[in-house]
């Protein structure tokens, strides 16, 4: 779980820099109708707030749900109840257990039965490599760790999915702050403290061989809808199975003044039969984002392995 630094207002500030004062036009009631705001050079405001893009909703659609883009009423209010409570029974036999709910924020139900919209199964549409890369993956979280290479970037604290790209929610840090300048877009994420850096300036992509944790994102405005286009992965994430092709289309669409869409669409010839496409409407929440200090010590990561060889001990006697 996060420390939550109570000096984290210095990064805040460190970042601050990125917003020029007074540069934007605060959104408007115009007729009765929200109107976006504009930057002081004229292009859509998506700053001056910590946005979340907390929920239940799973990414692809459940068996249970099969053939059902919508939940009813009664399934929703059932659904968010379960999410305050969730860890608060006790663990099975021999399982440690985790936090209760009280330390986690895991959103609600967005009413659909997946966050993908494309295709319309809500079914990542994965190649039998891809499958097999995501299940190989899967295998190994599910056994004793041999060494750290075999847990995920982010109990290595290397490199969140909630950080993406693309984003994607947990039980906790879903939040995000997005600052602009002229010629840049800077997507800030509170896990793992990452700060995407987006240029808008149309240059071209970095050389093929240049590879990244979070790719190399270019963006552009297409009407009021910030576009952000990500190539050169290194595919060390384990994105769903995906590889170094991968390539991410996201869309950033300001419709109210507490509501952002969020959308994206993943692309990878290697783990995918064709291009799938999810969707999130973020919210705003009041407070700030704070440092996640995943490598002050890393002591999950000594437990992880130092379980492990105590569970290689024990085989070994009763052998």
């Amino acid at each position: 779980m996060i420390i939550r630094c109570l000096t984290a207002s210095c990064a805040v500030l460190a970042v601050a820099w990125l917003v020029p004062a007074n540069t934007a036009v605060q959104a408007q009631e115009v007729s009765g109708a929200w109107e976006a705001s504009r930057t002081a050079w004229g292009d859509p405001d998506l700053q001056g707030v910590i946005w979340s893009f907390a929920t239940i909703t799973p990414l692809e659609r459940p068996a249970a749900y099969a053939g059902r883009e919508r939940l009813t009423e009664e399934e929703v209010v059932a659904l968010n109840a379960d999410a305050l409570t969730r860890g608060d029974q006790p663990p099975p036999p021999g399982d440690p257990g985790a936090y209760n709910a009280f330390w986690f924020d895991r959103g609600e139900s967005t009413g659909r039965t997946s966050l993908i919209v494309d295709p319309p199964d809500g079914r990542i549409p994965f190649t039998p490599d891809g499958r097999q890369r995501l299940d190989e993956r899967r295998a190994l979280l599910g056994r004793p760790a041999h060494g750290p290479e075999d847990r995920s970037p982010g109990e290595r604290c290397t490199h969140h999915t909630k950080a993406g790209p693309p984003m994607s929610a947990g039980g906790y840090n879903n939040h995000l702050r997005i600052f602009q300048v002229p010629g840049y877009v800077v997507v800030w994420t509170e896990q793992n403290h990452d700060a995407r850096i987006i240029p808008m300036d149309g240059r071209p992509p970095v050389a093929d061989a240049v590879r990244q944790w979070m790719g190399d994102s270019r963006g552009r405005w297409e009407g009021d809808t910030l576009v952000v286009e990500t190539t050169n992965f290194s595919g060390k994430a384990y994105y769903q199975g995906s590889t170094h092709g991968m390539h991410l289309i996201e869309r950033f669409t300001r419709t109210g003044a507490d509501a952002l869409e969020y959308e994206y669409t993943v692309s990878d010839p290697a783990s995918y039969t064709r291009p799938w496409t999810a969707s999130i409407t973020m919210t705003t929440i009041e407070g700030d984002l704070y440092e996640f200090a995943c490598h002050e010590g890393n002591y999950g990561m000594e437990g992880i392995l130092a379980g492990a060889r105590a569970d290689e001990r024990e085989l070994a006697v009763a052998r």
